[in-house]
Parts: structure tokens; sequence; C-alpha cells
């Protein structure tokens, strides 16, 4: 299995690479500062994990790396938009262990700089529309644009969730992540299998694979904000308690936990100025009641959809899909 692992990060790491010099080469610019800005999460950071999705899905049915590095490199960008607004809504700090975009080059700069990420991902596909059939280039910009859609309305269902004094219930929980999270997912791996111009129920396959990861990713995500280990996550311990996060671990926890435990959990839910002790006394309730376990067990059968709606392919590119799921709900906290 360490092999087997150490071969695909190898792999993520060669696609990474590929698909940061495509992205890099198409922002440049002028004002400098724009792009620098524009530029500035991709050069320092991040898995390209949604790329990566585009580019094996499109191998997947058939494609080849050449005809998907368009609509991974337009994803990723996409991405990186919703990173920098969000960081500016949320007023971080930090990301990726350096300073967020608004923090280096200003908020106006970095809001533009969003805007210019946008942009760019639909000029990227509209460039690739010689190399396509129109119907094809069509259906790409359509599945992500419906994305960009879907991870708007889901970010504010996260910010009413936020404002509510109202915990809310799983499903809830569920819808707001398949739309904020999922949703870029599902677009990805069908815009990679469109990339490969197959037919209709690969792409629908493959939407259901990216759904159901990118619910599981998401999930683990919450649990690791919650009682991952600071050294990994680069993050105080119980962050997202301190910040009132409505993760599904949190929800689960407050409905799980009785008298004390439950006054300890609340106590330290969205109150930034708890002490650390507290707030590892709250790491320690919420461990105490098998939370990990359960999340783990969610994301798991979340996993097993996924690997169920890619069985009937056998390629190396399903061999790299099946060994992300398991990275994926194996994640170290």
């Amino acid at each position: 299995m360490g092999v087997e692992r150490g071969m695909q990060l190898n792999n993520v790491v060669k696609i990474a690479s590929r698909i940061d010099s495509f992205l890099l080469s198409r922002l440049k610019g002028e004002p400098s500062d724009l792009y620098k800005a524009a530029s500035y999460l991709i050069e320092h950071g991040g898995k390209r994990l949604r790329p990566y999705l585009v580019i094996k899905s499109c191998e997947l049915v058939g494609g080849s790396i050449k005809q998907a590095i368009p609509a991974a490199a337009s994803i990723e960008m996409v991405h990186n938009f919703t990173l920098v607004h969000d960081d500016i809504m949320d007023k971080d700090e930090v990301r990726h262990g350096v300073p967020t975009v608004h923090m280096k080059f200003g908020i106006p700069v970095g809001i533009l700089a969003g805007d210019l990420l946008f942009s760019k991902a639909f000029e990227i596909i509209s460039d690739s529309a010689t190399h396509i059939p129109k119907e094809v280039n069509l259906a790409l910009i359509s599945t992500l644009s419906r994305a960009c859609s879907d991870v708007c309305e889901g970010q504010v269902l996260d910010i009413s969730m936020a404002q509510s004094k109202i915990i809310p219930t799983e499903p809830q929980y569920i819808k707001m992540i398949e739309k904020k999270t999922s949703s870029l997912f599902v677009a990805a791996c069908a815009m990679g299998a469109l990339s490969a111009n197959t037919t209709k129920s690969d792409v629908e396959r493959l939407a259901i694979y990216g759904k159901n990861l990118g619910i599981a990713f998401q999930i683990v995500d919450d649990l690791i904000g919650i009682i991952g280990n600071p050294r990994i996550t680069k993050k105080p311990v119980g962050n997202d308690i301190r910040e009132g996060k409505k993760s599904l671990p949190i929800l689960l926890a407050i409905k799980l936990a009785e008298g004390k435990e439950k006054k300890i959990i609340l106590n330290a839910f969205g109150n930034i100025s708890i002490s650390k002790t507290e707030v590892e006394k709250a790491v320690e309730v919420i461990s105490s009641l098998g939370i990990e376990k359960t999340v783990r067990k969610k994301a798991s059968y979340h996993l097993d959809t996924a690997r169920k709606s890619i069985s009937r392919y056998d390629n190396p590119a399903r061999r790299d899909l099946l060994s992300l799921l398991d990275f994926v709900v194996e994640r170290s906290l």
C-alpha cells in the first residue's frame, strides 16, 4: 500500500506541475499587480485535486491529458477565485502558510484578482473551442457555469447557518456542502469526461463519482478542522469550534452529548475569546463521543457510492481514482 500511495503522489505532483505551468502562462498581463495577485495562491501551493479529477476522468473514458488541460485549468482558476473571495469574506489572514491575497495586495485588488480568475476560466474554455466540437464546448461552459452558481448558493447557505442561532439538521448541512464544495468536484469529473467527447452516460457516472467524493472530502475536512493535529493543519486546536462552524462533527457532538459534556461543547462553540485549555477540553469531549468513527463511516458511505459509479471501467485511470477515494477517507488528523 505504501508503494502504491507513493506512486499516486508522484502522479499527482507531475500533473500539478503541468497544470501550474499552463495556469501561470495564462496569468500574465498588465497591470502587473493584478496578475501577480491572481497568480499568488497558485504559486504558493494547493493540492490541485480538482484538475487532477478532470484529467483522470478524461483518461478513464479514453481521452488524453492534452484534451483535458483547458478544462482542468479552468476548474482550478474557479477554485482559486472562491478561495480569494472566501478569505476576504471570512477576514482570514493566512492560507497555504502565507498571507492571503487581500492581506498581501489589499482588498480592492484582491476582489479584482478573484474576478480575473473567474473570467480567465471561461476564456480558457472558449479558446479551446477550435479544437473540440461546438456542442462539447457549450456543454463545458454550461457545466462550469452551473457549478459556479451552486458555489455561490452554497456560500450563502453557509453564511445563513453561521448567523442563525438554530443548529442545522444533517440533511441541511449535506445540502450546503453539496453546493459549496461538492459542485466543483462534480464539474471537474463531468468536464473531464466531456473533454474526451464521450457519451452522456459516462458523464453522468463520473458526475456521481465527483458528487460523492466531494461530500466525503468535506465531511473529513470538517473532522480535521476540529480534532486535527495543528502541526499538520497549521490551525489552532479546535479552530472550527472556536469559530462556531456548524459542521457535521459539531452537529453530531451537540446531538450526542448530555449534561456537563454538552455544556463544555456549547461553552466553547463560537467563543472567540475562550482559552486554549477550554477548547482542548471541548475537543476531548467530542473525541470521547466517538465522533471520528461516526464521521468516517458516513464519509465511507459516500465513497462506496463513488466507487460503484466507476466499477464498469478497467484501466489505470480507474485505479488512480479508486486510490484517491481511499486517501480521502483515511486522511491523517
